[in-house]
């Protein structure tokens, strides 16, 4: 079996052959970019989910002590705590870091 093809008919083979590597490699990109933003989308609802538990369960033992009154320390630690977890997120969340002064590696090279 011969098999004889003309140069225009190889280049339209490499032609085609290179659109689809294109195409391919285009659509592994934009996967790879819906992939990224489900995840995002993903860890805000579990963070909220997450708050939403954490609250819950603040309210409820702030409800349970309130609702039994007795022991004015207790009141005042269930009170007070919330306060002293949302001052640290705050500072942690608010307070600025900056790692500007890198120094430069010896040898002036990528490592």
């Amino acid at each position: 079996m011969t098999v004889n093809l003309t140069a225009v008919q190889i280049l339209a083979g490499v032609g085609v052959l290179l659109a689809l590597i294109a195409v391919w490699r285009v659509g592994t990109g934009r996967a790879r970019k819906a992939a990224d933003a489900a995840r995002a989308g993903a860890r805000v609802v579990s963070l909220a989910g997450r708050v939403l538990l954490a609250g819950a369960a603040l309210v409820g033992v702030q409800w349970l002590v309130i609702t039994h009154p007795g022991n004015t320390t207790l009141l005042l630690v269930v009170l007070t705590a919330p306060d002293l977890i949302a001052a640290h997120v705050l500072t942690k969340a608010l307070t600025v870091t900056s790692m500007d002064t890198t120094t430069p590696r010896r040898g002036g090279g990528r490592r």
